[in-house]
């Protein structure tokens, strides 16, 4: 069978493919935002087949398989690893029109030289060919992240975590790419959660501060924000279902915290849960500007919707889905609020919902302060909206709309070392909407000029963000 990925591979015009091998091809990558585990980088795992690399934690491909028939032993259950990659590739075959037919063929072809797609006729052959240079001792993590050209990646980290593994991976020079940490307080914002005294007093054991009230929170959460500035850090890291503010006093804030500290069986109302979350991500967005960090904020995604799924599998096995919800004043107001107090910092909104992309691109232009080029951004197509078509969307809306040139680019998003072809699948899909402006004759054959474009939004952009000039 021939090859899918061809020179062309989603690029319909000559200038989007001279925009694409001329100016982004060859880009280095700036992760900015994926969930790969630093001890696998740090420790330089190594994998003995597709299915460790591929399907283990992968819930996009979980997902797929239940939608396609495949029994749950082949997914999370005890079948052999051969059993569960056949089932992938007989799934994943047909999957017409879906993204990670395209992810496929891309990971495929890239790192193994595998050209042609895959299917249950060379199933067989593939597993033997990408096994053997699996465990040939050149495919280990620390090489498969060399490979895809990545300059540095951010990974996903909770403010308890010590951070030791970042360490080792910084003391180690022969690993030239840059790995830190973002700093994702959600289980200190989720004063809701069962688990929440828990986690307080593993927050108030690795600061070495009691935490009693709110303003004990803060100091422990400021000492955490030192390690981590300390580490490299340049970003945070928030997910949320839906955006909440409601100010209050610090009086009334420190009252919430302490009702639920002093009863793991306390309820509180949503009105308390929100005059919580909503000082405490006034407060950390403050220190995020102090230390000149950017802010990022995930919503529009509701979680774990199936309660059987989630007793039996866990958390993050493939049951999230799209959430609608008006946060457009709530998320208004709190950035009006910093503004006042000069506190707002660089921030990167996205949403899961599509239908937010005018919704945010009009919203940041609110605040833009004129000092860097999109100080607050609308972050790349995420999860269910990475895929061809969600990426043009986000592209067109945010070319209409706002200031394409300033844009980040593209993330991960992902837990498998493979998944930086979504970094080229974006690129492709960049150039060929660039192009097709050109093409169209909406926007002169400046090839200087849009090549300047290409290669800011594929790379320079994010690494501005991480090495301001």
């Amino acid at each position: 069978m021939a090859t899918l990925i061809r020179n062309q591979f989603l690029l319909s015009s000559p200038t989007a493919e001279r925009l694409y091998y001329d100016f982004a091809q060859n880009c280095p990558i700036i992760d900015y935002h994926c969930h790969i585990d630093p001890k696998d980088i740090a420790e330089n795992i190594s994998y003995n087949n597709l299915t460790e690399l591929w399907l283990s934690g992968d819930h996009y491909k979980w997902r797929l398989m239940r939608s396609a028939g495949i029994d749950e032993k082949y997914i999370t259950g005890d079948a052999d690893d051969y059993e569960k990659f056949y089932a992938w590739v007989q799934v994943i075959e047909g999957a017409v029109g879906n993204p990670l037919y395209h992810w496929t063929a891309l990971e495929l072809l890239r790192y193994f030289d595998i050209k042609e797609p895959l299917t249950t006729d060379n199933a067989e052959q593939v597993w033997q060919t990408t096994s053997a240079m699996l465990t040939s001792g050149n495919m280990r993590a620390r090489d498969l992240i060399t490979k895809s050209n990545v300059e540095l990646l951010c990974t996903t980290d909770d403010p308890v975590d010590d951070l030791s593994y970042h360490q080792m991976i910084a003391d180690d020079l022969s690993f030239t790419p840059i790995v830190l940490p973002a700093f994702r307080p959600d289980r200190a914002l989720d004063i809701q959660k069962k688990d929440f005294p828990e986690y307080i007093q593993k927050l108030s054991e690795v600061s070495g501060t009691k935490i009693s009230g709110f303003s004990d929170l803060l100091s422990a959460l400021h000492s955490r924000l030192d390690l981590f500035s300390e580490r490299g850090c340049k970003l945070s890291d928030h997910g949320m279902e839906n955006f909440v503010f409601v100010p209050a006093s610090e009086e009334e804030t420190d009252r919430v915290l302490r009702l639920r500290l002093m009863d793991s069986d306390t309820v509180l109302s949503y009105e308390e849960e929100a005059i919580y979350r909503s000082a405490l991500l006034i407060a950390l967005s403050k220190e995020y500007a102090e230390r000149g960090w950017a802010m990022q904020i995930h919503f529009g995604c509701r979680r774990d919707n199936n309660a059987m799924a989630l007793r039996n599998l866990g958390i993050n096995t493939g049951f999230d889905t799209i959430a609608g919800g008006n946060f457009v004043a709530p998320l208004a107001n709190y950035m009006s609020y910093l503004t006042e107090m000069h506190a707002l910092p660089r921030m990167i909104l996205y949403s899961l919902n599509p239908n937010d992309d005018a919704l945010i691109d009009t919203l940041i232009g609110c605040f833009q302060d004129g000092t860097i080029p999109m100080k607050v951004q609308h972050g790349a197509a995420w999860w269910f909206n990475d895929h061809q078509e969600g990426i043009r969307r986000h592209l067109k809306s945010l070319a209409s709309q706002s200031y394409l040139p300033g844009f980040l680019g593209m993330l991960t998003d992902s837990r498998c070392l493979l998944s930086y072809t979504r970094h080229e699948y974006f690129r492709r899909i960049l150039c060929d909407y660039l192009g097709s402006l050109v093409e169209s004759g909406e926007y002169p054959k400046d090839m200087e000029r849009l090549g300047a474009i290409t290669r800011n939004i594929c790379y320079h952009n994010a690494r501005e963000l991480f090495f301001p000039s």
